[in-house]
């Protein structure tokens, strides 16, 4: 690629850098307005989910007892995962219809409003659970991660297959408002097989099986191996993982392509 390539390929990709950038911040102010603590709902919603789940389980494990890990460091590990690809994917299935005038504008593009929600979302989840991390770390409540590049690794993975699979369902949407209704209630059929509410150890062989077929599930195998380490038996597949969200990507693409032809 020559220089003029290269200059025009980054005049290009600035323009849709401040597009993305004003979609992201009309999308905070729509949605969470100047009033009270405004875009700081952002972070603070996951975190108020986390929490309230996180006492729901440990007063459940005080009650009926349980496997000898520490389950506030378990429940984070866990549903934070589940708020990562179910916000993720649920926002981008409207992402086009609200902003859909603004298409008048020659810079802006169809994928350019599901990367907005998408790294909002993403952000919001990631930011707030390392808050959470933050502060049971230094209260003492939850023991340091054994691997935190593990960590880190399983996190990327679940954005990956979070993003990919809302350009697909988003854009899906636009062909037919029959595909937004459907996912809604797919999504809490998703979360006994999402690994969120039990380790793939604890499961029997067949179940086990089944539940790894699903990517969200090896993503919180992994997150889980990289915060408790030798404590656990953890069971995932990365390249697995990889492979489906390379495919779902490229589907994604594909649809958000057809999308735009269609609404053009």
């Amino acid at each position: 690629m020559n220089s003029g390539a290269w200059h025009r390929f980054g005049r290009s990709f600035a323009i849709q850098r401040r597009v993305i950038f004003a979609l992201i911040m009309r999308e905070i102010i729509t949605r969470y307005g100047r009033n009270n603590i405004g875009f700081a709902w952002l972070f603070a919603e996951p975190m108020l989910f986390t929490i309230g789940i996180t006492v729901l389980w440990s007063v459940a494990k005080e009650n009926a007892g349980g496997h000898h890990i520490n389950i506030i460091a378990f429940a984070i590990t866990s549903y934070t995962t589940v708020l990562m690809w179910r916000n993720t994917i649920g926002n981008c299935t409207h992402a086009v219809v609200p902003n859909q005038s603004l298409l008048f504008h020659r810079n802006v593009k169809i994928i350019d409003f599901f990367f907005a929600r998408i790294i909002l979302e993403i952000s919001g989840v990631t930011f707030s659970t390392a808050v959470l991390f933050l502060a049971l770390l230094i209260t003492g409540l939850i023991p340091p991660p054994a691997d935190v590049l593990t960590m880190i690794g399983g996190w990327i993975l679940l954005a990956w297959y979070s993003i990919a699979m809302g350009l697909l369902i988003g854009a899906l949407c636009q062909y037919d408002e029959l595909v937004e209704r459907i996912w809604h209630p797919l999504a809490y059929f998703q979360l006994p097989v999402s690994g969120a509410f039990a380790m793939a150890s604890w499961l029997p062989t067949p179940l086990r099986k089944v539940v790894l077929l699903f990517p969200a599930a090896n993503c919180a195998e992994i997150v889980r191996d990289g915060y408790f380490g030798d404590a656990i038996k953890s069971y995932y597949d990365a390249g697995y993982v990889a492979t489906i969200c390379l495919v779902l990507t490229w589907l994604g693409l594909l649809a958000v392509r057809g999308a735009a032809r269609r609404l053009a």
